[in-house]
């Protein structure tokens, strides 16, 4: 999901992060061929081996297809949509993201003439997926431009910043109650009449369909409601950018009244 580096610069970092799930997928794939070639197994052994290959030669496939669409055909991580989603340009903004920065660029982009920070909430003990690692040990170089903090303990003072950015990041957070704690400090850093602009996948029958079992590591669209909920955040829009992603655009209501 890196920015302008190519035509199937997305696709080629999903395959980088995720390398070990392809590679497996294709050893697999010719271990049942080459068992199937041998004909060495009764009709139901084959028949299941078919039974397994389908699944796996699907998923493979349209993993890569649905990440080269949302990538790299429509662009949503080159963020050039992002400005049409928000009610109002950002004059502070803050953009959080979990151990790979791959927005920040292009946010000061959009936005040069506001100010801005940039904190990292990686937590190794907490995010434990491999390819969060992989990412990272990828982008080794790269300037850091993040502080690192404590995803409920953001080193910013109450109602800092107009608009908070979570970009593809706030799924790393696998345990519902951090999950709630990271949207509060959210909201507190937030100012009253602020946008929080949550962009993630979920856990739907579409993302299922175009990842597998791996849809799994996103979360449904009424978990992301209900945590807004609990930190004091309202939809005030909400907008499918592909039939993959759905972009939130919530309004801070925790220090109203």
């Amino acid at each position: 999901m890196t920015l302008s580096r190519g035509k199937y610069a997305g696709v080629l970092s999903i395959v980088q992060y995720n390398a070990r799930f392809y590679v497996g997928s294709v050893c697999l794939l010719v271990i049942i061929a080459t068992l199937l070639w041998l004909q060495r197994l009764p009709r139901v052994g084959n028949a299941l081996l078919i039974a397994a290959a389908i699944p796996i030669a699907f998923w493979t496939v349209s993993s890569l297809a649905a990440s080269y669409y949302v990538y790299d055909h429509v662009g949503v991580t080159r963020w050039h949509w992002l400005p049409r989603q928000l009610t109002f340009s950002p004059r502070q903004w803050l953009n959080i993201h979990a151990g790979l920065d791959q927005s920040t660029e292009t946010l000061k982009r959009l936005f040069p003439n506001a100010g801005h920070s940039v904190l990292d909430i990686y937590d190794p003990q907490e995010m434990t997926e491999p390819s969060i690692a992989r990412a990272r040990r990828a982008a080794n170089g790269v300037p850091a431009t993040a502080v690192a903090c404590r995803l409920n303990a953001l080193p910013l003072a109450d109602q800092e910043c107009d608009t908070v950015f979570l970009l593809f990041a706030a799924h790393e957070i696998r345990q519902p109650r951090r999950r709630v704690e990271f949207f509060r400090e959210s909201s507190r850093v937030l100012s009253n009449a602020g946008q929080l602009v949550l962009v993630e996948h979920l856990r739907d029958w579409k993302n299922f369909a175009a990842f597998g079992p791996g849809f799994l590591h996103f979360h449904s669209r009424n978990e992301w409601l209900r945590v807004a909920e609990a930190a004091g955040l309202t939809i005030e829009r909400e907008a499918s950018l592909t039939p993959l992603v759905r972009c939130f655009v919530m309004h801070n209501t925790a220090h109203t009244g």
